[in-house]
């Protein structure tokens, strides 16, 4: 029997570009989409037939009544946050249990991680990162010491292993001096871990290499991106997981030569949530109405997003480390009432310049060329052939400079606002 392939869709720059969208888009042709790291700070927005859906931790193939979705091992859960996601999409149709299946080696995010986020955020002052305080870090944090728990420990004399977990963060937050109050955010977690219960714990990774033996498809679907990466990230203003491709490996437990295809996705701009150094940001007009146009504010925090013209150092090196084989490049139409349009190709510092990412992005300034701008609507576009001259020429000036094709162009939120191309 022939071997199946794993496919990896992933954002590499700083998140947000829309890869709830594509993974939706793509999931017909899988028949497993699997999330291999991160938590309910990444929120995937997906809008069809009138509706939007926002999923945190449950992969975007959940829509598709035969594809199977994992939750692997590299992931982290808030089973308060988890329950309230999975019980809204099973409102809506979507049954959990029948197409839902969820590692026993994932790590569980307890309330008193959520406090310890605050706690540790707090004490940084004005080197904040910028958490989302959903507990993220200190639960990966947990799982490196050795100390986590995991979905799996659920099923087997949880409460003893609970309550030594978190009477260690309460001494932690104690000797912090931080005040804090679980009781109710406790209730409902305790709630979210019985209705994990009822839904399929399993050896994710035996599942997941059995599939593929068997000739199946699978769709891993990355969260946050790639310059958030704990090793190749912008450190220390990054996530906590592995969000590059390498993060599919580990956090499904796949070998590396069981991967085919890489998809990159981008926006045609660029956004980042929180601190940390971003050499394209616009501080002026431009950067506000691109904000305004393509709603650029979290889908989980709702915080701003700082928004620039596309960084093609920073896609150049994300594209290297993850081994990108296809582009995709997300929001267009946010910029058909520009003029022109900038593309950041070098940066400089002190008289250097440089098209390499530095291992310190502080200080570097961009070295823009300009492009004109295609001065229309994209959005009632459905075919590459309706492309204006001036957006073929900005998607073949960043293939040249990548060195690799972009496939997909999307036009609009819209599901069917996705143009392949030939």
């Amino acid at each position: 029997m022939k071997q199946g392939k794993i496919d990896a869709l992933l954002g590499i720059v700083f998140g947000d570009e829309g890869k709830g969208k594509v993974v939706d888009y793509f999931t017909p042709q899988y028949d497993v989409v699997a999330r291999f790291a991160g938590g309910p700070n990444a929120g995937h927005t997906i809008i069809f037939d009138g509706k939007k859906f926002v999923l945190r931790s449950i992969p975007s193939g959940i829509f598709n009544d035969n594809t199977l979705n994992i939750i692997g091992n590299g992931c982290v859960i808030a089973p308060d946050l988890f329950c309230q996601e999975a019980r809204e999409l099973e409102k809506a149709g979507y049954i959990m249990k029948d197409r839902l299946h969820i590692s026993k080696r994932a790590q569980l995010i307890l309330p008193t991680h959520r406090a310890l986020d605050r706690a540790y955020e707090a004490l940084k002052g004005k080197a904040k990162i910028g958490t989302t305080g959903k507990g993220i870090g200190p639960a990966y944090s947990d799982k490196a010491a050795r100390i986590g728990l995991r979905v799996g420990d659920i099923l087997d004399d949880f409460d003893a292993k609970y309550k030594q977990l978190k009477e260690r963060h309460e001494q932690i937050l104690k000797d912090l001096g931080y005040e804090y109050d679980i009781t109710e955010e406790e209730k409902s977690w305790l709630e979210g871990v019985d209705y994990m219960r009822s839904l399929h714990l399993t050896d994710t990774e035996i599942e997941i290499n059995r599939l593929l033996s068997e000739g199946k498809s699978v769709l891993a679907e990355g969260a946050q991106g790639s310059l958030l990466d704990l090793d190749h990230g912008t450190y220390p203003m990054v996530s906590s997981s592995s969000t590059t491709c390498g993060g599919v490996c580990t956090g499904l437990g796949v070998a590396p030569g069981k991967i085919d295809q890489v998809f990159g996705i981008f926006k045609a701009y660029s956004t980042r949530v929180g601190s940390g150094p971003f050499p394209v940001e616009l501080f002026d007009s431009v950067g506000d109405t691109i904000r305004e146009i393509g709603h650029e504010y979290g889908a989980v925090t709702g915080r701003n997003r700082r928004c620039g013209w596309v960084d093609l150092v920073a896609l150049k090196y994300a594209a290297m480390i993850n081994g990108v084989t296809q582009l995709v490049m997300m929001k267009s139409d946010v910029l058909d009432s520009f003029a022109h349009i900038k593309v950041c190709t070098a940066y400089t510092k002190d008289g250097v310049v440089t098209t390499d990412m530095p291992y310190d992005l502080n200080g570097w300034q961009p070295v823009y060329d300009e492009l004109p701008g295609w001065k229309c609507d994209l959005t009632a576009m459905t075919s590459e052939e309706e492309f204006p001259q001036a957006l073929n020429d900005y998607i073949s000036y960043i293939e040249r400079y990548m060195g690799i094709p972009i496939t997909i162009v999307s036009v609009g939120p819209d599901r069917r606002a996705t143009i392949v191309r030939s």
